[in-house]
């Protein structure tokens, strides 16, 4: 009997730590407005060439004694 009895004491001890935390009255926010103003279209922009590849380095010769 004493489980049962501090299971519902927990149990509501939970439930209401939810609802209260739950239920907590948020900030208000700044009204947004019902329009927006259009944004300027932009140009198209040219389609980029790929970069060339690198030229492959060639290595450094050892120097003759």
């Amino acid at each position: 009997m004493k489980k049962i009895f501090a299971f519902v004491i927990a149990a509501s001890m939970v439930l209401s730590m939810a609802l209260t935390i739950g239920c907590q009255q948020k900030p208000a926010e700044a009204p947004k407005p019902a329009v927006e103003a259009p944004k300027p279209a932009e140009a198209p922009k040219p389609a980029e060439a790929p970069a060339p590849a690198p030229a492959p380095e060639k290595p450094a010769e050892a120097p003759k004694k």
